[in-house]
This record gives structure tokens, C-alpha cells and sequence, in this order.
């Protein structure tokens, strides 16, 4: 058995939707004494960094309901059954900017709340970008608007609470690290 590996000795699910599913599972730690782990099931997700040859990065604005509120963000979707991460970037950077990419580089990937999901998101750095006259449609019940800032104001934005979420806080992050030049 591997360090503090907790062996599932029942799962019963909960719910079942269109994203997630929510499960409780009947466990038997380490120490052999029983508990109950609440899990969500998410069958990932990838998010973009999409620079600009002008070195701006491209952000979409959208409502989040779980938040009750709007934030600023870096594109992403959810990972649709049989998509590539690459397909799956692609098509969720022209569904939400209106932006095609000519070259995508992975990199890295995350879990996003390993204490009771197991999402995993994977991050892809887009360059070379080509605005696209004709956007491809996206989700009907997804309303999002673009910005295009340079890096010092989307930090700007991440300390004033307008960007308030973790994949947006680590695609910021590393381009600062990585384009330490980038304004």
C-alpha cells in the first residue's frame, strides 16, 4: 500500500450531472479505522495563456454563479468525451475569443481542489494567434467578453479581485516568470 493510501470499501453516488458527479465514499484508512470521503467526479478541463504578438494576454470576462459574481479569467472548458487536451484548447480558445492558434505548447498540468475533486486542469500556452472573422459558435448558455491587457494590468486586476480564481492566478504567474520583459 502506498503512503496514507485510504482503501474505498463502498461508493455510493449522489448525483449525477451534466459536469460533475458527487459520490460518498465508505473508506478504511491506514490505520484501518473507517471514514467518509464526499467526492466530485469532473472529467477535466484544459485553460489557455493566449498571448498576442504584441505581448497582451487574452482574458474573457464571465459570470460565475457559484461566486455570484463576474471575474475575469483565462479561457478554458471542459475536456468533451473522446477530445484531445490539444483539440480541446483549440477549440475552446475560438469559442471563447474568436482566436485561432498556430502553435500550442503544454504547459503544465494540476489538480484544482485534490480535497474533494478530482479535476485536473491542463494548462496550454497559445502563440502565433490569428483573429478569426467568423468565430466559432460557443455554448448557448455561455456570455463572455473579451480583454485584451498587458500583463501588468491583468496582476493589477488579480490584486483588485477582478481576477480571482487559481488557473488565471498561475497562467499570470508564470508568464511573469517566464516573459519577465512582458509589460
Amino acid at each position: 500500500m502506498k503512503f496514507g493510501e485510504e482503501k474505498t470499501v463502498r461508493r455510493e453516488t449522489l448525483f449525477e450531472g451534466k459536469i460533475i458527479s458527487l459520490h460518498v465514499d465508505d473508506v478504511e484508512l491506514p490505520n484501518g479505522l473507517p471514514s467518509k470521503r464526499e467526492i466530485v467526479t469532473h472529467p477535466g478541463a484544459v485553460a489557455i495563456i493566449a498571448m498576442t504578438e504584441d505581448g497582451n494576454i487574452v482574458l474573457v470576462e464571465q459570470y460565475r454563479k457559484a461566486l455570484e459574481r463576474a471575474i475575469i479569467e483565462i479561457p478554458a472548458g471542459k475536456i468533451d468525451a473522446g477530445e484531445t487536451l490539444e483539440n480541446c484548447a483549440l477549440r475552446e480558445l475560438e469559442e471563447e475569443t474568436g482566436y485561432l492558434a498556430h502553435k500550442l505548447e503544454h504547459v503544465q498540468s494540476f489538480a484544482t481542489s485534490p480535497g474533494f475533486a478530482d479535476e485536473i486542469i491542463h494548462v496550454y500556452l497559445a502563440s502565433n494567434l490569428e483573429k478569426l472573422s467568423a468565430p466559432r459558435e460557443g455554448d448557448e448558455d455561455e456570455f463572455v467578453r473579451l480583454h485584451e491587457v498587458s500583463l501588468e494590468k491583468a496582476l493589477q486586476w488579480m490584486k483588485d479581485g477582478k481576477i480571482y480564481d487559481a488557473k488565471t492566478a498561475f497562467a499570470l504567474l508564470y508568464v511573469q516568470q517566464q516573459y519577465p520583459y512582458t509589460k
